[in-house]
């Protein structure tokens, strides 16, 4: 298995947004949140998208775009279902961190929502800090972990 840096667009993608658009679907009745970000914001030199896979499976992924300044947000957290509860998201999670300290940024910001207890208990046992909700999601709970 490895981790390696893509591109929105890339086809090494396409299965995690197409299943979180599902996920979101069945969770909360609305999938179209996966597109609520242009996929250039994703991109260096103030982002990035990484994915693990195991040879041709993509096993999970995430991407990092600049909130301000001295702020990364990630977005796009997912793993495949069949890959779950096996510490991938984690795993991703702390490659995120690893890229938003060389991007130069100090923090490192998330949302989630109330039907995702697994992903609230993952951020709190990672050491992020809940800091309530910042985005344009109604119910979504903020979560941020320092980097420096």
């Amino acid at each position: 298995m490895k981790c390696v840096s893509v591109r929105l667009g890339d086809p090494e993608v396409a299965p995690l947004l197409l299943d979180l658009h599902r996920e979101y679907e069945t969770r909360y009745g609305d999938g179209d949140s996966v597109h609520d970000v242009d996929g250039a914001e994703f991109d260096p030199p103030g982002g990035g998208f990484l994915v693990l896979v195991d040879g041709s499976t993509t096993v999970a992924g995430g991407g990092l775009r600049q909130f301000d300044a001295t702020t990364a947000e990630v977005k796009r957290m997912w793993t495949n279902p069949d890959y779950r509860r096996q510490g991938h998201a984690r795993t991703i999670l702390r490659e995120l961190e690893a890229l938003a300290r060389n991007l130069g940024y100090e923090r490192m910001r998330l949302e989630t929502g109330y039907a995702q207890p697994e992903a609230l208990a993952l951020y709190r046992s990672l050491g992020f800090t809940d800091i309530g909700n910042y985005g344009i999601y109604e119910h979504a709970s903020g979560f941020e972990i320092a980097l420096t």
